[in-house]
């Protein structure tokens, strides 16, 4: 691993830590707030906010596994811990999205008056450290989909918390109780939406499904225009984590030396990297031997 590599490790290990401290302080903030003003919103962004904790713990866990190294039974590494800590968090925020659906219609059912200058107080407490963690894990964010599941905890409770001050306003001056409910419920299916597109994007990965962005008959058409190359079929694609795709194919090349097609492996590998971003290519070199030259292997 580059130096610059393990240098960008650390710091988002540090972001990580700091985020998670926050989110504990705002944790127990919220919940003597919102026990004390009577406000379910309130007590629903703070087990966000906790759930935002044990999100980032396994983060923090799985950012550490997945920089072990290969070994024989692990060839591959434990790089797909990451995703699998994506698709846990992301799981966990579907559940509380649902328990607090729950809550808020029992509460619209059931409504009773809530404090609102201490609800508003509370909430704005809430909303500076949650945006501060946001900005801590945006950048690696963009390339992780580990830290990404962790972002969007963050940025969700950063959108409650702006919707619970609006419902306190709301409170205060015009004792419009059930908007804290309703906001409870909005806050829930934003949240249920988000998480739901960080499962199927980690779930897609463990399924090694393509990459939506690569195009396979048109990596057959670069390759075939290569001089030397008759055919290229049998192609697989996936991806191991965020950050590495792998390709695996069989070429039918015209009679030559087995030195000649290193020159095409070098070149077929710097075109897909260069037009796909694909940093693993497996190549099996062939004249003639497959009966059939289908794209996809029915086997």
């Amino acid at each position: 691993m580059s130096d610059s590599m393990k240098d960008k490790n650390k710091s988002s290990e540090k972001n990580l830590i700091i985020t998670l401290f926050l989110n504990i302080f705002i944790t127990i903030v919220q919940i003597l707030g919102g026990i004390l003003s009577g406000s379910l919103s309130l007590i629903s962004d703070a087990l966000h906010n906790f759930s935002d904790a044990i999100a980032i713990l396994i983060t923090l866990f799985a950012l550490r596994l997945s920089k072990r190294p290969q070994t024989f039974k692990y060839t591959f590494g434990l790089k797909r811990a990451e995703i699998i800590a994506a698709i846990v968090n992301a799981s966990t925020l579907i559940i509380i999205g649902f328990y607090l659906i729950k809550e808020a219609v029992d509460r619209i059912s059931n409504p009773f008056s809530i404090e609102g200058n201490l609800m508003l107080i509370v909430a704005i407490f809430g909303l500076f450290p949650n945006i501060l963690g946001a900005l801590l894990l945006k950048k690696d964010s963009d390339k992780n989909i580990n830290i990404r599941a962790a972002y969007f905890h963050l940025v969700s409770d950063a959108v409650s918390s702006i919707a619970i001050i609006i419902g306190a306003v709301f409170i205060i001056f015009y004792k419009v109780y059930w908007i804290d409910p309703i906001l409870t419920i909005l806050i829930s299916i934003y949240i249920l939406f988000e998480a739901y597109k960080i499962v199927k994007e980690s779930i897609d990965i463990l399924m090694m499904s393509n990459v939506e962005e690569i195009d396979i008959t048109e990596i057959k058409k670069i390759v075939e225009d290569i001089p030397g190359v008759k055919n290229i079929h049998h192609i697989h694609i996936w991806k191991l984590n965020d950050n590495d795709t792998h390709f695996e194919a069989h070429v039918d090349v015209e009679d030559m030396k087995v030195s000649k097609t290193a020159d095409i492996q070098k070149i077929i590998s710097n075109k897909l990297f260069e037009t796909f971003g694909i940093n693993h290519t497996t190549l099996q070199f062939e004249c003639e031997v497959c009966e059939k030259f289908d794209i996809i292997s029915e086997h």
